[in-house]
């Protein structure tokens, strides 16, 4: 499978894998599968430990950098391709952030790994939900 990971789900496995289900973990630790991530989340991300919701043992872009350079992850770059998509969309909300990586998901025809049950009620992208 091609996983691209929402972001919550990319910090989680990183920080407190305990909160990923079964499935999950058993996908993202199958080596058969590809890592996917959107330069949204690495925005998102900074963005959290900016705002005091997430703390690292380095600076957050140290620690970014550290991340991305340690684990085998692919880059779902952000084209405007992308863009254009994330604006034909159904989805129930506006938040620019999910609009982005749920086009890539489009894009690039990967499964959406996400908890949050506004991306897993549309059926425009295949999801694999956290539970």
């Amino acid at each position: 499978m091609r996983l691209l990971l929402d972001t919550h789900i990319w910090l989680w496995g990183l920080l407190e894998p305990k909160r990923l289900g079964r499935a999950v973990t058993r996908r993202l630790e199958d080596p058969a599968n590809e890592l996917w991530l959107s330069p949204v989340s690495v925005w998102e991300t900074l963005l959290l430990a900016e705002k005091g919701k997430v703390e690292f043992n380095a600076s957050p872009r140290a620690w970014v950098e550290h991340q991305l350079d340690s684990v085998p992850m692919r880059d779902a770059p952000l084209t405007r391709e992308v863009a254009t998509m994330s604006r034909m969309l159904n989805l129930t909300h506006e938040d620019p952030a999910d609009r982005f990586i749920a086009a890539t998901a489009v894009i690039y025809d990967l499964t959406l790994v996400t908890a949050d049950e506004r991306l897993c009620a549309s059926k425009q992208y295949q999801v694999l939900q956290n539970r």
